[in-house]
């Protein structure tokens, strides 16, 4: 009877700190899900370079390979001069060319900056080399927009990690608690193990390796509940909750492993600590 009553206390607090290792995990796809957002928002900001109308192949052959030696941009694109006018007629449904009897649109080049490159100081840089080359007449970007999108990234990370972090320490309380729950049932044997001679370490070893052993089973489970959410808002919903890379994966992985680990290491010695130094009428207090 007793043995089956252990059992279940055992299950019952590996599924708790399965539920609250879910959480950690949760709050970690959440923070690289946002920053991949951000990222992509950045990236699609637009520089435009618009070329001057005698620019010919090989200056925009050297423009080129500017853009790709620099590494200010994610991307580039040319958009030609008959491409510019296709674009401007399906926009406004005027054709210039029709009564002023020739193109008077110029051949550019589409800039997407790089997340390095994206903020306002960064754009100004590269507004300003590309303005020095002679054949670029103009570059257009919206400054505005920059920074605007820089305040509001800050802000947005700010909010995150201190919502992170709260979750983290609410966690960390919750698993804490829960293994001092399933110690407290053997506050007796812990105090006769002292009253026999047996030392600190003796005394907490069983109990600390049986508890990081849960936190190990509880991190794997987290981590197949977190992967069939995943699976299920990216794959049957078509959302993109969470970019699928290998440092992603890893990081997620290793968070979640590590953290069942290391707060069942400490929330075991804590909890035997306090047994270990209460005398034999306080246990029955408690």
């Amino acid at each position: 009877m007793r043995k089956h009553r252990f059992r279940n206390s055992y299950l019952t607090a590996s599924v708790s700190v399965s539920l609250v290792l879910c959480l950690i995990g949760l709050e970690c796809v959440l923070l690289l899900s946002a920053g991949a957002l951000l990222t992509r928002m950045r990236e699609n900001m637009t520089v435009t370079a618009v070329l001057t109308q005698d620019a010919d192949s090989t200056q925009c052959a050297r423009l080129e390979a500017v853009l790709e030696a620099g590494g200010h941009c994610s991307s580039f694109a040319y958009v030609s001069k008959e491409q510019a006018l296709q674009e401007h007629i399906a926009s406004l449904g005027e054709d210039p060319s029709a009564f002023l009897g020739y193109n008077p649109l110029s051949a550019s080049y589409e800039i997407h900056p790089t997340d390095a490159y994206s903020h306002p100081d960064s754009l100004a840089l590269l507004a300003e080399q590309l303005e020095s080359m002679p054949y670029v007449s103009e570059v257009i970007y919206h400054r505005d927009l920059a920074d605007l999108m820089s305040r509001n990234v800050h802000d947005i990370t700010l909010v995150l990690l201190i919502v992170a972090l709260v979750l983290l320490l609410v966690s960390m309380v919750l698993i804490v608690n829960t293994i001092r729950l399933q110690i407290y049932s053997k506050r007796f044997i812990i105090n006769t193990m002292t009253l026999v001679g047996a030392t600190s370490w003796v005394i907490r070893r069983p109990f600390v390796l049986r508890n990081m052993l849960m936190g190990l089973i509880a991190g794997l489970v987290a981590l197949a509940v977190l992967s069939g959410v995943i699976y299920y808002v990216d794959f049957q919903l078509g959302v993109l909750l969470f970019p699928l890379t290998w440092q992603n994966i890893t990081f997620v992985s290793a968070v979640v492993l590590c953290s069942g680990l290391l707060i069942t290491l400490f929330a075991s010695l804590i909890a035997t600590g306090k047994y270990i130094r209460m005398d034999n009428n306080s246990l029955y207090e408690i």
